[in-house]
């Protein structure tokens, strides 16, 4: 018994993520994703992802790929990328795509799959430095490897079941109140409080261990924050700001510093 105790305690051991990792520390990812497929989802983002290009090229507001700021967001994204597979190894076949459009809006985004989109306005604006575009991209990203859309559509996937459930019970309507239409709850979803400090914390590892500077982040909402005085941008209508965010950042600075120096050291080596 005590053997079978002593190797069943080791192979936890030897569980990957069972063990103290390097870096943030997030829960696991919700049992609502579950209920809608990840398949489905980004095949969905794909399709919403091409349609939010081909609009904004009908207004010529679609970026060329030579642009300067497109180069520089896609450099970023080149050397963010390779760190997402150990928070979604789905990110590994994900057809990436980075692009910019020219709008004054404040926003960003990555929809499930991994297409990412910046407004010029966010840029601008902000006049975000490299370090601080950096924290942004991986904001956006974390959200997709989480799977944090495909969570709310979980959600909503099952408080429509619930609905039509009662509503059959009281004879007020049918069953099959399903989520049918992914493509436009992507472009209305809103996520959680907690979605948004995972995606800080994750999206700032990504940046870090890319060898950007993780402190950009704290600089970064102090921007925002002075944004938001004159009028909240369209970013922070889903991304609550403040004394808080900014403090949770700093409080994981020292998780997350370490991987940014050796990531800083290893390109200087090289």
């Amino acid at each position: 018994m005590k053997y079978t105790i002593a190797v069943a305690v080791l192979w936890l051991g030897l569980v990957p993520g069972s063990w103290a990792r390097e870096g943030v520390e997030v829960g696991g990812n919700s049992a609502f994703s579950n209920l809608v497929s990840a398949e489905q989802v980004e095949k969905s983002a794909a399709q919403q992802y091409a349609q939010t290009l081909s609009q904004a090229a009908s207004k010529n507001a679609l970026a060329s790929k030579d642009n300067a700021q497109v180069l520089r967001l896609r450099a970023i994204a080149r050397r963010i990328i390779p760190n997402a597979m150990e928070w979604n190894p789905r990110a590994n076949g994900w057809q990436w795509e980075v692009n910019l459009i020219n709008a004054d809006q404040i926003n960003a985004f990555c929809m499930p799959g991994g297409k990412i989109a910046f407004y010029s306005g966010i840029l601008n604006q902000l006049k975000l430095t490299e370090d601080e575009a950096a924290m942004v991209m991986g904001h956006e990203i974390a959200h997709a490897l989480r799977e944090h859309a495909r969570e709310r559509m979980g959600k909503n996937a099952a408080t429509g079941i619930g609905a039509s459930l009662l509503s059959q019970v009281l004879g007020l309507g049918e069953l099959g109140q399903t989520v049918t239409n992914y493509g436009a709850q992507l472009l209305t979803l809103t996520f959680s409080r907690a979605d948004e400090s995972e995606a800080d914390l994750v999206g700032m590892e990504l940046a870090a261990r890319a060898g950007y500077d993780p402190r950009a982040g704290v600089t970064l909402w102090k921007k925002m924050g002075a944004a938001n005085q004159s009028a909240p941008p369209q970013w922070l209508s889903t991304h609550p700001s403040g004394s808080t965010r900014i403090a949770e950042i700093e409080a994981n600075l020292p998780k997350v510093m370490p991987l940014y120096q050796r990531a800083k050291a290893g390109k200087s080596g090289g």
